[in-house]
């Protein structure tokens, strides 16, 4: 598919909007990270542990091209409508966790707070890498973080409860 044209806008935009989900008109990354990105977790927590990272790590390569790609069609420098790479950073705060529903709220909300925050280095990161990699790999560290929250917060509830 040439790099242009209707067609190629679509598909770049229909993934890089998590399906839609980034033209939400308020908190559209909140939005992403509900819906699709909790639905997009269900169906990768089937897999082995081992697909489950793999699926991430060649998702999250996905989202640096359809984020800096995305950019282009759309004319703007990080889009608050690129989404997946909101997708990809819930995916990584969920890697390796138990499923269950406190897992999945709490990691909801600590992947949004870290999102939103912009804890050094996810700001170096959107700051100073060129392209969709700054776009998408703030969400990334926002995740790694967002994980080792979880992480203690699970063991602390299953410690006091």
């Amino acid at each position: 598919m040439k790099e242009s044209g209707p067609r190629y806008n679509f598909f770049v935009l229909f993934f890089a909007t998590g399906f839609g989900a980034g033209y939400s008109p308020f908190a559209s990354g909140t939005v992403a990270t509900m819906f699709p990105g909790i639905p997009i977790f269900f169906l990768f927590s089937q897999m082995a542990t081992g697909w489950y990272i793999a699926a991430t790590l060649l998702l999250i390569i996905i989202s640096i091209y359809l984020c800096e790609a995305g950019d282009r069609v759309l004319g703007e420098k990080d889009s608050s409508k690129l989404v997946i790479d909101e997708i990809c950073g819930y995916l990584v705060t969920m890697a390796l966790v138990p499923v269950s529903v406190l897992s999945i709220v709490a990691g909801f909300f600590l992947f949004r707070f870290f999102d939103i925050a912009k804890i050094q280095p996810a700001k170096w990161v959107e700051d100073k890498l060129p392209g969709g990699a700054g776009v998408a790999l703030d969400d990334i560290v926002a995740g790694i973080y967002a994980n080792v929250a979880l992480r203690l917060f699970l063991y602390a509830w299953d410690t006091i409860f």
